[in-house]
């Protein structure tokens, strides 16, 4: 991992599509709002985009922490766009600033958290957990 410096920033954009609305992801008794999981995962997406260019090959950046806010609604063909700036870094853990607007008005804000790993090393555990499995 090459030194992430606090202040390096991503952005991530997407636009509202139905699949993204709280009442067809989540459940029908909620209104076709954008879901809160959907804003988070563009917010992840820009804290990604912060930090990718200082990743050596075969590292990524896991989410391990999300401390969010969502503030106000958006309506289906809206675009959200999220930003995110490194506030902290120890070692492997990043710590970023989020946000998250719509077209008209901030919509969330929070704390992300992602840890540099070696990509190989996770396969290797995730193969380990997997293990032989084993019938019902």
């Amino acid at each position: 991992m090459l030194a992430i410096p606090p202040g390096a920033k991503g952005r991530a954009t997407l636009v509202v599509a139905s699949e993204h609305l709280a009442n067809r992801f989540k459940h029908s008794i909620l209104p076709p709002v954008l879901a809160t999981p959907i804003m988070v995962l563009v917010m992840e997406n820009a804290a990604l985009d912060a930090v990718r260019r200082y990743l050596e090959p075969g590292e990524t950046a896991l989410g391990t922490l999300v401390d969010v806010r969502h503030v106000a609604a958006t309506p289906v063909g809206h675009r959200v766009t999220a930003e995110a700036e490194v506030t902290h870094v120890e070692g492997r853990r990043i710590v970023f600033a989020v946000t998250a607007h719509d077209e008209v008005e901030e919509i969330g804000r929070g704390t992300h958290e992602r840890m540099v790993i070696d990509l190989r090393r996770l396969m290797q555990r995730l193969d380990a957990k997997a293990g032989p499995r084993r019938a019902p």
